[in-house]
């Protein structure tokens, strides 16, 4: 698959996840901030941003992301980085925790 078909089916399972609070999709809100593609070792990660920085959903936004992405054929790892929050470390290390 192209990179960029690859890069719109990540945009469409991402609309997917809606904000808890607003009920919109992550992609038409603006948290998805980039999208980087590692064909070669089926790798994606994505960069979210929440809409505050204290946003404690961002977390769960986060892991249903992951969840998401990685279900689809041609990714066998996603990886989430959330940034602009006051726990993006402590978040990021949660949700791409190896099991």
């Amino acid at each position: 698959m192209a990179e960029a078909e690859l890069k719109q089916e990540i945009k469409d399972k991402l609309a997917l996840i809606a904000d808890p609070h607003m009920g919109i999709s992550i992609v038409d809100m603006g948290l998805v901030r980039d999208i980087a593609i590692d064909e070669e070792n089926k790798k994606v990660n994505i960069t979210l941003s929440p809409t505050n920085p204290g946003c404690m959903s961002i977390a769960n936004v986060a892991m249903a992301s992951k969840i998401e992405i990685e279900k689809l054929e041609d990714v066998d790892k996603a990886e989430i980085t959330v940034i602009d929050h006051m726990m993006a470390d402590t978040i990021n290390e949660m949700v791409n925790k190896e099991e």
